[in-house]
Formats: structure tokens, sequence, C-alpha cells
């Protein structure tokens, strides 16, 4: 699957809607258990709400398909958090988180921002180590009734100059 990585257009935000909600029900239950993705993503977001969070002052780069649908998607905010990294399932385990992951990287550099963090599943986890990462804690938390955990990681991005 060839993918190109642009910026986040107001008309993504069904198919981010959709990437968001397959890759957890699908994907990440590869190391969740199919209750843990139920509790993660109950539902489709709405593509009101997916615009609002990708427009609310993070930058958000998608991969889109030789059709230009996103078929994953990551974000920035401000002070370096990446909030989301997710690929529908017929994306995923093609090297389109790492092209995602290396444009956010370049573009934070740019921004001037020295230290990226995350809160990363299972799955994710292991691309962010493989990108610099380090895990910081293992965090567990009850979400919607229900135990799930994730990694809080970071990366230094010392000045290139």
């Amino acid at each position: 699957m060839q993918v190109s990585i642009r910026s986040y257009v107001q008309r993504d935000a069904a198919d981010l809607a959709d990437v968001f909600f397959r890759s957890v029900r699908q994907v990440a239950v590869s190391d969740y258990t199919a209750a843990q993705a139920a509790a993660w993503a109950p539902q489709r977001a709405t593509p009101d709400t997916m615009h609002e969070t990708a427009s609310d002052g993070r930058a958000t780069l998608v991969a889109a398909d030789e059709h230009d649908r996103a078929v994953a998607y990551i974000d920035l905010e401000p002070d370096g958090h990446i909030d989301h990294l997710f690929c529908a399932p017929e994306a995923a385990g093609r090297g389109i988180a790492s092209q995602l992951y290396e444009a956010i990287e370049a573009l934070a550099r740019k921004q001037g921002i020295s230290r990226l963090y995350t809160e990363a599943s299972e799955l994710a986890r292991r691309l962010f180590e493989r990108k610099g990462f380090v895990v910081l804690e293992r965090q567990s938390k009850v979400l919607r009734g229900v135990r799930i955990h994730n990694y809080r990681m970071a990366k230094d991005l010392p000045d290139l100059h």
C-alpha cells in the first residue's frame, strides 16, 4: 500500500473516526481483550468530534492512500504530546506508522520542541521504543469499568544544529 503523508483537512474527519475505531477494535485486540478494546472505543466518534480534536491547535498528519483517503494518522500537541497514532487494519504492519512518526518528529524539531511524550498501547510501545522512546512507567487504569494499561513514554529531541 502506497501512501502519501499530508496535513489533516476537514474532509478527513470521518476517515479518522473510522481508522481510530477499527484500529482499536481490530488491531489492538492482538494485545488487549475484546472487553478492553470495547471500553477503549465503545463506538465510532462522530466526524464533528474528530474534527474538533484534530483542529484544536495540535498538528495532525494523515497517511492517505491512492484515493486520498486517510488510512492512518498521528497528532502532535504544542507541548510535544503525541496523543494519537492509529492505523486502519489494512494499513497496519506496513511501515506506515513509522512513516507518520518520522514526519511528526521532523515537524516537532522544526517547531523547536525538545521532548516528545506519549501514553502508548502495547503495540505502539514497540514502535515508539524503536524510535528511541523510553518507558517511564506502565500505567494501569479503569476505563468504563474495565482495567486496561498503557505506557508513559518520552524521547528527548536534542538540537541537531
